[in-house]
């Protein structure tokens, strides 16, 4: 059995997507599907095992939220 999934992440403007998008690209690359669409970034998930299928999305949510605080921390 295939387990897929969709997680879309939206940001207030589209250099804070990129930026994002950029930095979590490297990691990503060849575990996951990712598009870049003006504000939003949308990662396509899919794995034989629902344990893998897991523990990428958290890797993925996991990153993503440093990424964001590193933006707003350089916002203030």
């Amino acid at each position: 059995m295939k387990i897929k999934g969709k997680i879309i992440f939206t940001y207030d403007d589209e250099k804070d997507a990129e930026v994002v998008f950029d930095s979590l690209e490297i990691d990503n690359e060849g575990y996951l599907e990712s598009k870049l669409s003006k504000n939003k970034i949308e990662y396509c998930l899919s794995n034989e095992n629902i344990g893998s299928f897991l523990n990428t999305s958290d890797d993925l949510v996991a990153s993503e939220i440093v990424v964001e605080k590193i933006l707003k921390t350089q916002k203030n």
